[in-house]
């Protein structure tokens, strides 16, 4: 079976998944506050659920920086759907239950689309960006160990299997919401073989798609490029710590890590959480935190379990809320509160 024969196979998985995720028309969907301002925003995430009448039951696991993971991975295989927040890691004792969580699932795709919105100053409108990062290899192998004090070793790990099976993700994606170009960004000029095998096989596989245009680019010429001329961009496929970095960077390019969502998949799980994993802890509690990346998440959660029409109505609330009412909270120019925000949604949905 070919690599894209076994794609469209994928795909009706996903969907059979979450048809199997539905008990008496309503669908369950795991739910990990984190840490932060993760759970008063899943608060408001719960209201909105409700306000919209949407059929959606929600099995809240918490995470902690050393528990409750596998509670939440037997969740999530059940469900086959999550919203997360960030989880702190507990540094240097405890590995970060994130990364953990996406390797033992083998949440191998993170998709962040950074969109502008028209009201926000900022350096650079009209962005329209999609970063695709390979999530579960490169630097975040977690490979590593010290060979004699003071001296440290980490393998960077880059498989031909996980490297086309993220190049066909992002030329499926490209494929499926009409973009016109992928870029592949690597460090190959230093690091010939891990990220010249990455570069070598998104070649590959962009043989296969001769309708999307192709590039690659070196990952610091990327940084460069994409603050002074990020319009040149549209999907970005990238390994794992590259990803990371640009996925941020696009996030503040748009307007900070209160605006952006973000996405973890395999062929049967779908985790949504904040583009830019971002727990934001200074402001816990204060009634000061923009939702719209939580809100934005859920939308998207909405329109993966099938919710086309509730999921466009909330992405067009929100977007309304921030671009015509313009309730803007610290973090954007303003200085409306969370409540302010959801005051003027929840107006906005019941209209």
């Amino acid at each position: 079976m070919s690599n894209r024969m076994l794609n469209n196979v994928s795909r009706q998985v996903v969907k059979q998944a979450a048809r199997n995720a539905t008990y008496g028309g309503r669908h369950t969907v795991t739910l990990i506050p984190g840490d932060g301002i993760g759970p008063e925003m899943f608060q408001q995430v719960r209201h909105v659920v409700d306000v919209m009448g949407v059929p959606i039951n929600f099995e809240e696991v918490n995470v902690t920086g050393s528990g409750g993971l596998e509670e939440a991975m037997n969740s999530i295989s059940r469900n086959q759907v999550c919203l997360k927040g960030n989880v702190v890691t507990e540094w240097p004792n405890n590995k970060s239950r994130n990364l953990m969580l996406r390797h033992d699932l083998d949440l191998y795709a993170n998709v962040v689309h950074a969109k502008s919105f028209s009201s926000i100053e900022t350096r650079h409108q009209d962005i329209d960006i999609v970063c695709i990062r390979e999530n579960t290899e490169g630097e975040y192998s977690a490979m590593s160990h010290e060979t004699i004090p003071g001296v440290v070793e980490a393998l960077k790990v880059c498989t031909r299997a996980n490297t086309e099976r993220i190049a066909e993700y992002a030329f499926e994606y490209a494929t499926k919401w009409g973009r016109k170009k992928v870029t592949c960004v690597h460090k190959a000029n230093i690091m010939k073989k891990g990220d010249g095998l990455f570069r070598k096989v998104c070649a590959e596989v962009a043989e296969r798609y001769p309708n999307i245009e192709y590039n690659d680019i070196i990952v610091d010429n990327c940084t460069m490029q994409l603050v002074s001329k990020p319009h040149q961009f549209d999907v970005m496929v990238m390994p794992n710590l590259y990803g990371n970095i640009i996925s941020n960077m696009l996030c503040g390019l748009v307007g900070g890590p209160g605006l952006v969502s973000g996405g973890n998949f395999n062929q049967n799980l779908a985790v949504f959480e904040q583009g830019t994993r971002n727990a934001g802890r200074k402001i816990a509690g204060k009634n000061l935190a923009n939702p719209t990346a939580y809100l934005t998440a859920t939308s998207k959660m909405m329109r993966h379990l099938g919710m086309t029409e509730e999921a466009q109505k909330l992405r067009t609330a929100v977007e309304a809320v921030v671009n015509e009412d313009k309730v803007m909270t610290a973090d954007i120019g303003g200085n409306a509160k969370t409540s302010d925000f959801m005051v003027a949604l929840e107006k906005r949905l019941r209209a």
